[in-house]
C-alpha cells in the first residue's frame, strides 16, 4: 500500500467520521422544528439526568477515599509518589464512571421515555420516505427486549472499562490516550443504543445493528463520539437525548441503504 493509498484512505475515513458528526447536527435540526415534541423529549431524560447527576456527583465527593482504597500498596510510599498515584486512580475512577453512566444513562432514559422517542424516531422514518413493512410490536414486548440488548451492551461496556481503568494508571497515557479510547469505546455503544428503535421496527436485533453499525463504522463513530461528548457537557444529556435519536434514526437508514433526504 503507498503513501497516496493511505492518505485517500485516511481522507475517506476522517470525511465519514466528521458525517457522523454531522448527522447529530442533522437530528437537533429536525427535533428543533418540531416544537409539540421538545418538552416531551426533554422531560424523560431530564428525570432520569438528575437522577444520574446525583450518582456521579457522589462518586465525585468520595473518590479520594475510594482511590485509597484502591491503592493500599502505595500506603507505604513517600508523599509526592503516594500522591501521584491515588491522583491517577481518581481520574481512572471517574473516566470509567462517565463511560458507564453515559451508557447507562442513554439506556434507561431509553425506556423510560420509549413512547416519547419511539414518536421522533418514526417522524424522522416518515420525513425521509418510511420504512416498508414495518413490524409493529406491543409496547411491553419492545420495552423488555430493549431493556435486554442494552443491559448486554451496559455489561459488556463495564468489561471494556475495566482494562482502561487499569491504563489510568499510567502516566500521561492515563491522562492523553486513554480518555481518547474511552470516548470512541463510549460512542460505540452509543450508537449502537441509539439506534434501537429503528431496528427494532424492521424487526432486527442487536446482533443485526452490530452487523449494520460495522459496514460504515467510521460514520457510526464519528456519530457515537460527538453524542457521547455532548452528554459530558452539563444538562447536555437532558437536551440532546431527543436530538440524538433523530440523529441515529438517520445513521440506522444510512447503514441500511436507505435514502437519508428529506421526501
Amino acid at each position: 500500500m503507498n503513501a497516496r493509498t493511505v492518505t485517500t484512505s485516511a481522507s475517506h475515513y476522517a470525511g465519514q467520521f466528521l458525517s457522523g458528526v454531522g448527522l447529530l447536527i442533522r437530528g437537533v435540526r429536525t427535533y428543533a422544528g418540531s416544537p409539540g415534541l421538545v418538552l416531551l423529549g426533554i422531560l424523560p431524560a431530564f428525570v432520569t439526568g438528575v437522577l444520574f447527576v446525583g450518582a456521579f456527583a457522589t462518586l465525585a465527593y468520595f473518590v479520594a477515599d475510594l482511590a485509597s482504597v484502591v491503592t493500599p500498596f502505595a500506603d507505604e510510599w513517600s508523599g509526592g509518589a503516594r500522591g501521584a498515584i491515588r491522583v491517577f486512580a481518581a481520574a481512572a475512577m471517574l473516566g470509567v464512571g462517565a463511560l458507564v453512566g453515559v451508557l447507562t444513562f442513554t439506556a434507561v432514559t431509553l425506556a423510560v421515555g420509549d413512547p416519547f422517542y419511539e414518536k421522533i424516531s418514526e417522524q424522522v422514518e416518515e420525513s425521509h420516505g418510511g420504512v416498508p413493512n414495518a413490524v409493529e410490536v406491543p409496547w411491553t414486548r419492545s420495552l423488555a427486549r430493549s431493556v435486554a440488548d442494552s443491559a448486554r451492551l451496559v455489561a459488556v461496556s463495564v468489561l471494556v472499562g475495566i482494562p482502561l481503568f487499569v491504563a489510568g494508571f499510567l502516566p500521561v497515557v492515563g491522562q492523553t490516550v486513554v480518555p481518547v479510547v474511552g470516548a470512541a469505546v463510549g460512542g460505540w455503544f452509543l450508537a449502537l443504543e441509539l439506534v434501537s428503535a429503528a431496528f427494532y421496527r424492521r424487526g432486527l436485533r442487536l446482533a443485526e445493528r452490530r452487523q449494520a453499525l460495522r459496514k460504515v463504522w467510521p460514520l457510526a463513530l464519528g456519530f457515537g463520539v460527538a453524542v457521547f461528548v455532548v452528554f459530558l457537557i452539563p444538562l447536555g444529556a437532558v437536551f440532546f437525548t431527543p436530538a440524538a435519536v433523530a440523529g441515529a434514526t438517520l445513521l440506522a437508514r444510512r447503514s441500511l441503504g436507505e435514502p437519508t433526504a428529506e421526501a
